[in-house]
């Protein structure tokens, strides 16, 4: 992440103003409101700032803690087979060594809640980024999209980590859920973004061509932040009910990630080249919207929901959101 990236992200998280309540306290639209309007102000920013609120929610739901003043959080908890973190204990300590990729901020955070393997067992550390131990690369992003976020592989060395709960804390919450459900409400702040474009262009005079595109934008982008208020709503009504909040986390993604994919084709088909090719804005948000979607796990949570709503019927209206 550029320093002016990190920098802006830091204010807003420390400025005392960001309206972010935690997930399931009785406000969660207010925070999925906050996480959209972040990241249709800037993406890359406001993709930062959702991983650092999604850390404070996690160290107040493990941990009974909050993040510092002057912390910018982030949360690498990607564990694809090729990489392995290790946690050793020693006494009272623990320490980290090995490989973590995708760890979005490496530069420029100042802690994070890292996902590492104690013997067999999956467990979350809090680190802080700014001791000898923590080795972040470079050069591994190639794509201008998300490049702001300064998102690299980050080698550990005896680094020194806090255990936050027990082993399978982190993932057996349904907090876990709500978080994945901030991250759609991301998507759909980034949509927004890509869509201003072809409303500022729009007038009443466009032909029906662009038009018919406006209209199937403004719907689609009034549909997915329908999805996040009811998602909202749910959440606060039954927020520990982890089977329930998987369900929903899987549906909401899913809706939001295709809306985000038929924004950004309707505004191209609309507008075509020029606005990619002439506003450095406009460019940068295609590129880290559709970068920033590809997080989700596409085919493979559509399965995982195949799975966990087979034998049941269809809950058209929403019975078990």
């Amino acid at each position: 992440m550029t320093p002016s990236a990190a920098y802006r992200a830091l204010q807003i998280v420390d400025s005392g103003e960001l309206a972010a309540p935690l997930p399931g306290h009785g406000d969660t639209g207010t925070r999925f409101r906050t996480l959209a309007g972040l990241t249709r102000s800037d993406i890359s920013v406001g993709r930062m700032v959702e991983a650092h609120l999604d850390a404070d929610a996690i160290l107040a739901e493990i941990a009974g803690a909050r993040t510092g003043s002057g912390e910018l959080w982030g949360v690498w908890a990607a564990e694809p087979p090729s990489h392995v973190l290790s946690a050793h204990r020693y006494g009272d300590r623990w320490q980290l060594s090995g490989t973590k990729p995708w760890c979005s901020g490496a530069v420029g955070c100042t802690h994070a809640l890292v996902t590492a393997r104690d013997g067999e067992r999956r467990r979350l550390f809090a680190v802080d980024l700014a001791q000898h131990g923590v080795h972040p690369q470079s050069g591994g992003w190639q794509n201008v999209g998300m490049s702001a976020t300064d998102t690299e592989t980050v080698e550990f060395e005896n680094a020194a980590a806090q255990a936050i709960g027990e082993p399978g804390d982190y993932l057996e919450r349904a907090g876990f859920w709500h978080g994945g459900v901030g991250v759609a409400s991301c998507w759909l702040g980034g949509a927004a973004k890509v869509a201003d474009t072809l409303y500022d262009k729009a007038d009443p005079d466009s032909d029906d061509i662009l038009m018919m595109h406006l209209g199937a934008v403004d719907a689609l982008l009034a549909d997915g932040w329908a999805q996040l208020l009811c998602a909202a709503d749910a959440i606060d009504k039954a927020p520990t009910d982890a089977p329930l909040a998987q369900r929903r986390a899987f549906r909401v993604r899913w809706g939001i990630e295709q809306i985000a994919t038929a924004v950004i084709d309707r505004v191209n088909r609309a507008l075509g080249p020029a606005p990619l090719v002439r506003s450095r804005d406009h460019a940068q948000a295609v590129a880290d919207l559709a970068v920033y979607i590809r997080q989700s796990h596409a085919d493979h949570d559509l399965a995982a929901l195949g799975r966990l709503v087979a034998g049941s019927t269809p809950d058209v209206f929403g019975d078990r959101t």
